[in-house]
């Protein structure tokens, strides 16, 4: 039984259970699409369907990760299955329980709102936000923003974290950013707003059918 209600795993040359980052990301990415998907269909289609599976999918996933085992969650299974060619890169099990208790808490809230009491506020409007914030953070760039509240209640030194951020250490030279580097994102900031302020009405007119060709209202 212990073999099977268990989280984190034992790796040779770790002391304590570890997880494999990648598939964490990967089932991350795949979170963040089907929420993102769903919330298009909210915004655009007014059509709450969607968000009521893929929270009961969301909650469903997470209560396995936190209460049985992530080896057991149907998500990292997944991820595993597609970076199963890559290197693992082993973070600690500890944080990464804390941050999902967090998806748990606000997945929960959100099934309550919307599977049960069948409403929307701006309650579930936040929530939303916060968990594609904190997918998108996990799949694309590697940072587990739950993760950081771990301190906060734990005194134990948090170990293993992604790209090994919890040991202090000088940054090579290619991890620097530079002035110039500093101006060129300020000038690239500067550009996309002068597009915007001088290109937004040519932008907002509707393209046409190239093979239709242009409508009557248009050539007007």
């Amino acid at each position: 039984m212990k073999k099977i209600i268990r989280f984190g795993e034992d790796v040779e040359g770790y002391n304590i259970p570890v997880l494999n980052e990648r598939e964490i990301r990967a089932a991350a990415g795949l979170l963040f699409l089907g929420t993102f998907l769903s919330l298009m269909f909210i915004l655009f289609k007014g059509n709450f369907v969607p968000i009521k599976y893929i929270i009961i999918v969301f909650l469903s996933d997470f209560l396995i990760r936190v209460f049985i085992n992530p080896k057991f969650s149907p998500t990292l299974i997944l991820g595993r299955l597609i970076v199963r060619n890559q290197t693992p890169e082993y973070v600690g099990a500890a944080q990464k329980k804390f941050a999902w208790i967090i998806g748990v808490v606000l997945a929960g809230t959100m099934f309550i709102f919307f599977n049960i009491v069948n409403a929307y506020s701006a309650i579930t409007g936040i929530i939303c936000l916060i968990c594609l914030i904190f997918l998108f953070f996990e799949s694309a760039f590697g940072i587990c923003l739950g993760c950081k509240f771990y301190p906060l209640f734990f005194k134990d030194k948090v170990q293993y974290c992604p790209g090994e951020v919890c040991d202090v250490k000088n940054k090579q030279d290619i991890q620097k950013t530079s002035l110039s580097q500093f101006l060129i994102l300020l000038a690239f900031a500067a550009f996309i707003f002068a597009m915007v302020w001088f290109m937004n009405d040519r932008f907002t007119e509707k393209p046409y059918d190239l093979f239709a060709g242009k409508s009557v209202e248009q050539t007007k």
